[in-house]
């Protein structure tokens, strides 16, 4: 497997992270010394901070009491209660307008049926990751949108409700996305703060978008000093040239 510690330090320094990029797997085999998720969560989304702590692996029944999660990851093995609670939910988001019937057709749902979704800190993962998970501010969002655009060779989609969905979307595209969340999961975990935003990407080019991020973060910090130093001089008076400005940066 790639050093997935290394290239987890590389993202977390190029950004500042407050919180490590976590791993999601998908597999129809819990891996060997991977524990079991235990206790009750009351929705998928809750999964990705306590992933930052360490491995685990879940299952359906793990997701039990979040119909939309089972959903979007397209899970087996679903609780026989599922499918009651789907139709209540989607009932109740479509009364409300949150969700119109043709909504829901737009919701990435996962290609693939697993029977395990394992999440990890990117930085010991036992398995190579499907989807790579970053909460980024909009200052590190900027870094992220661009390094996503270079990668992709296009911009990356932006998602709404519900945040879950992002995760297939990258997994069945193979290119980023980003999710401005929604009011579960911000409810229900404590990173997705109003300033934060959840970014997703392929696992299997998690390092190509590690470059990226660490050449565009550079840059952008060259350039945030350019302009820096440029708005001091306009603002005194002068008229820079370009060229002036880069002599005066490098001063």
């Amino acid at each position: 497997m790639p050093n997935y510690e290394e290239i987890s330090g590389r993202i977390r320094r190029s950004l500042n992270l407050d919180i490590d990029p976590i791993a999601i797997a998908f597999c129809d085999e819990a891996p060997a010394g991977v524990k079991q998720h235990t206790g009750r969560a009351p929705a998928g989304c809750s999964f990705w901070e306590e992933a930052a702590q360490g491995a685990f692996s879940t299952e359906a029944r793990d997701h039990a009491l979040c119909a939309i999660g089972i959903y979007t990851h397209n899970l087996s093995g679903a609780p026989e209660t599922y499918s009651s609670e789907l139709q209540t939910v989607l009932q109740v988001m479509n009364g409300l307008e949150y969700a119109r019937e043709a909504d829901l057709a737009m919701i990435p749902v996962l290609a693939q049926r697993p029977k395990h979704v394992v999440y990890a800190p990117l930085a010991g993962t036992p398995l190579p990751p499907d989807a790579v998970l970053i909460f980024a501010d909009a200052r590190q969002g900027l870094i992220l949108a661009e390094a996503a655009q270079q990668a992709d060779g296009g911009l990356p989609p932006a998602l709404g409700r519900p945040a879950c969905a992002v995760i297939p979307q990258v997994v069945n595209t193979g290119s980023a996305a980003v999710s401005f969340g929604c009011c579960g999961a911000r409810a229900y975990t404590g990173v997705l703060g109003d300033g934060i935003a959840l970014w997703a990407f392929p696992g299997s080019r998690i390092d190509l978008y590690a470059g990226r991020i660490e050449k565009l973060s550079e840059a952008n910090g060259v350039l945030t000093q350019f302009h820096q130093i440029r708005k001091a001089d306009v603002a005194a008076g002068a008229t820079p040239t370009v060229a002036e400005s880069l002599d005066r940066m490098r001063g």
